[in-house]
């Protein structure tokens, strides 16, 4: 099982996450969106399958750096839109099984639990 990561290798909670998917001895491979930027598939299977509200990093600087026109009126398509401008506004990390069927937002021990092992 391989299990596909997705964040920025600075944020606290991608840590968390790597140190414990290490510490459980799981495959995964990293993609960093600094360095490889985010795919508007992605973006758009992981809205449909966990909601873009989930997605969707409010609470981080970026988006309160945003123009008052940015942060209003937002729907599915405006935020994966941001999103892809804007990479740190996907909430992380994003935990992704190999087959697409499983996906994680954000870090839990316990959901991760359930979910990888």
């Amino acid at each position: 099982m391989t299990i596909h990561l997705y964040g920025i290798p600075n944020c606290d909670t991608v840590k968390k996450a790597r140190k414990w998917l290490d510490a459980q001895g799981l495959e995964y491979d990293f993609h960093d969106y600094k360095k490889e930027g985010a795919e508007r598939a992605k973006l758009e299977r992981w809205a449909d399958a966990v909601g873009w509200e989930v997605l969707l990093n409010r609470r981080g600087t970026t988006f309160r750096k945003l123009d008052d026109a940015d942060k209003a009126d937002i729907d599915r398509d405006k935020a994966i839109a941001l999103m892809l401008e804007h990479t740190s506004l996907i909430k992380r990390p994003v935990a992704e099984h190999e087959d697409g069927e499983r996906i994680l937002i954000g870090f839990n021990d316990s959901e991760w639990e359930n979910a990888w092992c």
